[in-house]
């Protein structure tokens, strides 16, 4: 049952096969069984258990709320969420009942989150019940949140994406990512990192749930003067589409430094599958691509100080004994800069996309899952900045973005491809990434919960890169 997807468990819930408060309690087993992933700081087992009862009350009438009512998730703890703790995995919020600062998921005050691939993988021989094997990360900065929905804990997870921390974790734990348009989801009480920048995202195991989850959440919020108003989108992804219209775009720029072979097959797959299809794929140039990432940390400090000043250590946190007094000194020098520096790289999307280019493929990741143990040998800031490298140019032209897991790599890992979007055109984003999907036909992860339940799921061919 937990491997099922939310159309079908929803469905499951409403023909009376399977009750919330079941489905509840298998999640909390679950999450107990996978404890040692690290995915889930605090555990709201009471509220969702009494939650649960008053969807089966709900269910019982024949009229569900819609179409993600009794449906199990999680949230990224930079969420403040009613009379539970929010803590931002840090020390300074450890008490605070309603900070991040993203790497690999490893640097949290209450440890590293594990991916579950590694333990799940066809291509490897751990052990599920062995913690201590030789792991991998899960990206950041949403680990957890990743974590959780590709361990089966949950059937999606909120997560928060302010340069690629849904889309990046996303991509190493085999699962579908988006980052919506800026604006197109409400920003109410997600703790700012980087107010012109941050996005909810949305983290699923299928472009399909991506879309039901979009779909609810989607719109303006008077608490929140930056959302916007959404489009009208149909019911769910249409089963068929055509691509022969499509015009796919291949930034040239994005053939990083560090890029696996792994990661350059699947995309050069990817392209060719899109092209054979009727696609006209074509190369495209975004020549601002090489200076956003030292743009984007000027932006992300300026604002993440600017931010978490009300952090000051008297109601909450604690007292740092390091010097701060000059680092506002070169903020204006270098902020203005990097401002117009965002302009022009939010122009050359603008350019690309009125010369007819429908959407952009692109790697979401450098490579599948680092190991813990080579991660934590480099300097985590600039190895997050690498990673960051195909992601971030997108929060800082405000677009859709959409990772898509593909295949397999050598070591038995995820790899994950991105699709870039039009601003509001989420929904068309979607329905050629829910295309792409079908084809690919990515296998699903072997993380069984127990014996009686192996039948329940879905089963698929692995596909190594």
């Amino acid at each position: 049952m937990l491997g099922l997807s939310i159309k079908e468990v929803s469905q499951a819930l409403k023909e009376g096969r399977v009750s919330a408060t079941e489905l509840t309690r298998k999640c909390i087993n679950q999450i107990k069984k996978t404890s040692y992933l690290n995915a889930f700081i605090t555990v709201t087992e009471e509220s969702a258990m009494e939650q649960a009862q008053r969807a089966d009350k709900r269910l019982c009438t024949g009229k569900p709320l819609g179409p993600l009512d009794g449906v199990p998730f999680s949230v990224k703890d930079n969420f403040c969420t009613e009379y539970v703790r929010t803590t931002c995995a840090s020390n300074m919020l450890k008490a605070f009942p309603l900070f991040w600062v993203r790497a690999g998921s490893t640097d949290g005050a209450f440890g590293p989150v594990r991916n579950p691939w590694g333990y799940a993988s066809p291509y490897r021989e751990q052990s599920l019940e062995d913690p201590d094997v030789d792991w991998v990360i899960t990206g950041g900065s949403s680990g957890g949140s990743a974590a959780a929905v590709a361990a089966l804990c949950s059937f999606l997870a909120l997560g928060s994406d302010t340069g690629g921390s849904t889309r990046n974790p996303g991509s190493l734990c085999g699962l579908v990512a988006l980052k919506p348009t800026y604006g197109l989801l409400s920003r109410h009480g997600l703790i700012p990192l980087v107010n012109s920048m941050d996005v909810p995202g949305i983290i699923t195991r299928s472009v399909h749930d991506a879309a039901a989850v979009l779909r609810v959440l989607q719109g303006r919020d008077k608490k929140d003067s930056t959302t916007i108003q959404a489009p009208d989108t149909p019911p769910s992804l249409p089963e068929l589409f055509d691509i022969r219209d499509l015009c796919i775009g291949i930034p040239k720029e994005y053939h990083a430094p560090g890029l696996s072979p792994d990661s350059l097959a699947q995309w050069s797959r990817a392209a060719a599958m899109f092209e054979q299809a009727g696609a006209r794929v074509q190369e495209v140039s975004l020549p601002h691509t090489r200076y956003s990432i030292v743009c984007y940390h000027v932006l992300c400090c300026c604002e993440v100080a600017s931010n978490m000043a009300r952090f000051d250590g008297l109601e909450y946190g604690h007292r740092s004994a390091v010097d701060t007094s000059t680092d506002a000194i070169n903020y204006e020098h270098y902020f203005k800069k990097a401002q117009q520096m965002r302009r022009l790289i939010s122009e050359d999307f603008k350019t690309v996309f009125n010369s007819g280019v429908d959407v952009l493929l692109t790697p979401t990741t450098l490579s599948d899952a680092a190991r813990f143990a080579d991660f934590i040998q480099e300097d985590n800031r600039t190895r997050s900045a690498q990673e960051d490298v195909f992601t971030q140019p997108v929060n800082m032209a405000g677009l859709p973005a959409v990772t898509v897991p593909t295949a397999l790599s050598s070591r038995g890992l995820p790899i994950g491809l991105q699709l870039i979007g039009q601003t509001l055109q989420d929904w068309k984003l979607l329905t050629i990434a829910h295309w792409m999907e079908q084809q690919l036909n990515f296998p699903m992860i072997n993380f069984h919960t127990d014996s009686n339940e192996r039948g329940e799921q879905r089963e698929r061919t692995p596909t190594a890169a």
